[in-house]
């Protein structure tokens, strides 16, 4: 089963990250200024990502595939880990796309 937890960074700011039943991170967001931001952010990543439309796939400067998460206005919610193939960054999108999410945090 996936979990976000929501951690803070050395500069003060919240992020989450959506890990797999397995522990592996999903999908990692920005950083937010407050608590209650980083949450709005999980909600969004849960209302949008059963859209396939709000994923944008791309591939890195080295070559690498990855895909970001975005919400309706077109602001990018999250962004994955770089993956070695095309067909594991799909299965990591099918894999947010599946996951019964539950929140977990931990500051």
């Amino acid at each position: 089963m996936g979990k976000f937890e929501i951690t803070t960074r050395k500069n003060g700011e919240f992020q989450f990250n959506l890990k797999a039943g397995n522990g592996q991170v999903i999908l990692t967001s920005e950083g937010y200024s407050s608590k209650s931001g980083c949450t709005n952010g999980i909600e969004s990543v849960k209302k949008n990502s059963q859209d396939d439309g709000k994923y944008e796939k791309k591939t890195s400067s080295n070559g690498k595939p990855y895909f970001n998460l975005k919400a309706t206005n077109g602001q990018i919610i999250g962004n994955s880990e770089m993956y070695e193939s095309v067909a594991s960054r799909d299965n990591g999108i099918e894999s947010v796309k599946k996951m019964p999410l539950t929140q977990r945090f931990q500051i």
